[in-house]
């Protein structure tokens, strides 16, 4: 399998990434650049955190017309697996791939610390590996994470069990708690938490492999039904 990890001027997350589903995962994984019209041969995508293009005007909203983003819109409109972690769930949501909006959060400070979440659905690429319920500890390293949505989407995303996990401790005023959406194909995912960045027993936590190896497999299976 190829991860293709998208890598945006401000990104500062795309190693982490490539080294979760390289070396931990033993998977392809390769960079891609934000002025490439094209993702090549990859078979999932990871949009992954920083700040990209300085997020000078609002999270994600200039990496949303990046020309790389034209071909990752394409990707998901035809079924590829996406995932948006930190500011790539920015992104996501201002390219319209997720619905909702992240915003300062509630305390207006920075938040970097690990958090427990809980999964809420694993009816999904990125949970089946999971079990409903189950906590995992995931760092968070944001200052706009702050979930927001009209209560008639909440009320959807939590009826089409689209809600991927939420906070057991909220840390930025998210509504309802809400730390991971999947879309309505259930083919791009959005989380805040960073599961690559616990993803080796070095960094003394693993927790994120349940999120990436759901990934992995689900792909893998994919490739040979």
């Amino acid at each position: 399998m190829k991860v293709g990890v998208v890598v945006f001027p401000g990104s500062n997350c795309d190693h982490d990434a490539w080294y979760a589903v390289s070396q931990s995962l033993h998977q392809k994984a390769e960079f891609i650049w934000h002025e490439s019209a094209s993702l090549g041969d990859v078979d999932a995508v990871i949009l992954p955190g920083g700040f990209s293009y300085g997020d000078y005007l609002r999270c994600g909203a200039i990496a949303k017309f990046s020309p790389v983003m034209q071909a990752v819109s394409k990707f998901a409109r035809e079924g590829g697996l996406v995932a948006g972690i930190c500011n790539g769930f920015q992104v996501l949501t201002e390219a319209g791939l997720l619905p909702g909006a992240l915003v300062r959060n509630e305390n207006l400070k920075f938040v970097c610390k690990r958090v427990p979440l809980e999964v809420v659905t694993t009816d999904s690429s990125f949970s089946h590996q999971a079990t409903k319920g189950q906590i995992l500890r995931l760092p968070v390293a944001h200052g706009e994470g702050c979930y927001i949505a009209d209560e008639r989407t909440l009320d959807q995303l939590e009826a089409e069990d689209r809600v991927l996990v939420r906070y057991l401790e909220n840390p930025n005023g998210s509504m309802r708690n809400i730390a991971g959406i999947l879309n309505e194909k259930r083919n791009v995912m959005g989380m805040m938490p960073h599961p690559e960045r616990a993803a080796d027993p070095l960094l003394g936590n693993t927790d994120g492999l349940t999120i990436l190896n759901s990934l992995i497999h689900a792909q893998v299976t994919a490739s040979k039904s």
